[in-house]
């Protein structure tokens, strides 16, 4: 297993980076897609009226990963991702890619320029198990703040209402560790399911933690977090 690292990127002056659905499955495409030793061919999207993109015919190589993505989670101005490098520079060279592609048809799509993105994104090597097994949790949890930001400072009256948020969220790699099939390809996920006990015990872990937040310990992983 090679070094495992938390990273994060948020827009610059933490704007909004994802406006619509649209932009979410942009981007999570350009997850597989950037995820690739050889150059990206069909990253030229001509936009016609009402957004419809005419994508050009290519004939794929089989790819050859820069890095392998464990968990992702989509907030409208920023992003975290736990990931490893698959080779040397593969992280590097995978941010790269992506935030410029993204970035990309973003401009092109709102008909801006410039800097979408805070500088470079944001990591942090994850050298303790215990800050390992946290953390996974810890990302999949951040679309509560969109109904009970509370939960940061663990306080949650109704666990029911932010379990079954979390399960209609589909802008994170949550539901693929349910085993309910939401963008699996993004993913390698077999490691993860191992440590959690597999799907159910991934769930049931999910559940306990939410009812007692104290055991996602802030003080401990605050510096794998990334988010002052």
């Amino acid at each position: 297993m090679s070094a495992i690292y938390h990273v994060l990127n948020r827009g610059v002056d933490k704007r909004k980076i994802f406006m619509e659905d649209k932009d979410y499955l942009r981007f999570i495409h350009d997850l597989f897609e950037f995820n690739d030793e050889n150059p990206v061919n069909n990253n030229y999207y001509k936009f016609h009226k009402h957004n419809t993109i005419a994508v050009p015919r290519i004939e794929r190589k089989p790819r050859q990963l820069l890095v392998d993505i464990y968990v992702f989670c989509l907030m409208p101005n920023h992003y975290h991702l736990l990931l490893s490098p698959r080779r040397d520079g593969g992280i590097s060279r995978f941010m790269k890619k992506l935030n410029m592609g993204y970035a990309r048809y973003f401009n092109e799509k709102y008909n801006r320029s410039g800097t979408l993105f805070e500088g470079r994104f944001k990591s942090v090597l994850i050298e303790r198990q215990a800050h390992f097994i946290h953390l996974p949790y810890y990302i999949h949890f951040n679309p509560l703040d969109f109904i009970m930001p509370e939960w940061r400072d663990r306080k949650i009256e109704d666990y029911k209402k932010a379990i079954n948020f979390l399960n209609s969220y589909r802008w994170s790699s949550h539901l693929d560790y349910l085993g309910q099939t939401n963008f699996p390809s993004v993913t390698k996920r077999e490691f993860l399911l191992e440590i959690f006990g597999g799907q159910e015990g991934y769930q049931e872990a999910l559940n306990g933690w939410l009812i007692d937040l104290r055991k996602v310990n802030k003080d401990k992983i605050k510096d794998m977090l990334l988010e002052s």
